[in-house]
């Protein structure tokens, strides 16, 4: 998958950010590009990591299905 960031200088955090526009603006930061950049792609990993099924919600009104996308 590739996914485009945005990597930026902030003054005044004296730090790198990295933004994700294509997946509701998932960001990070890091003293370098480098780790700023290291930082964004854990943080996308934990977004698309699924959720375990024992945080959901079990009683007889909701129904839970499956999307490929």
């Amino acid at each position: 998958m590739i996914i485009r960031a945005v990597i930026e200088w902030d003054e005044e955090a004296q730090a790198y950010s990295a933004t994700c526009p294509e997946l509701n603006f998932v960001s990070s930061f890091g003293e370098t590009k480098q780790k700023a950049i290291a930082n964004l792609e854990d943080a996308i990993k934990l977004m698309l990591e699924p959720i375990p099924d024992n945080l959901y919600s079990s009683d007889s009104t909701t129904e839970q299905i499956e999307l490929v996308l």
